[in-house]
């Protein structure tokens, strides 16, 4: 025996310090989010009430052409460009850049009729493959390159295309020079 079993009452252990710490933030954290809530459904109503407070100022006078009547505004920055430098004596002219990047237009200019100008320069002659035809133009490959052709077209092998044909189910150019390609 021990000698504590004439007790009469039970004593209930003690709570500890964090548990007690946890549900204090606990209630903090949930009263913050409950005032939280109520303000972003109470604000929308507040902004809606007292809208000379939160509305855009317009500007009297929008239909006119007149300028508003503000008052002039300082200038405080000025572009680099827009400076003029005093110090310099002589005015030497811009290097002109010799290398030609652009080709001028033919809109505008009469091409004779009967005359088929010229669409595209070929390097050199050389041999090509006819690859495919669509719309009366035909895609045509040789070492340099691929090029789109038309009747009366300029062909690699400086002969101009007579004819677009069908042969036997596959199409076939036909060259001024009397050539073939399928």
């Amino acid at each position: 025996m021990t000698g504590f079993e004439d007790d009469d009452e039970r004593i209930a252990p003690l709570k500890s310090n964090e548990k007690r710490q946890s549900m204090m933030l606990d209630r903090l954290l949930t009263v913050t989010g409950l005032a939280l809530a109520g303000a972003a459904a109470i604000f929308p109503w507040y902004v809606f009430f007292n809208e000379d407070k939160f509305s855009i100022n317009v500007a009297q006078g929008d239909r006119t052409r007149d300028l508003p009547d503000w008052p002039a505004r300082n200038v405080f920055s000025v572009s680099p460009l827009a400076m003029v430098n005093k110090n310099e004596v002589q005015n030497k002219p811009e290097p002109l850049d010799q290398l030609t990047t652009a080709t001028v237009s033919s809109v505008g200019k009469e091409v004779e009729k009967g005359l088929v100008p010229e669409d595209q320069p070929f390097p050199a002659s050389s041999g090509f493959k006819l690859l495919h035809v669509a719309n009366g133009r035909a895609l045509i490959e040789d070492t340099t390159g691929m090029y789109v052709v038309r009747v009366g077209s300029v062909l690699p092998d400086e002969s101009r295309l007579a004819t677009i044909e069908q042969r036997d189910g596959k199409w076939v150019i036909v060259t001024s020079k009397g050539d073939i390609y399928r």
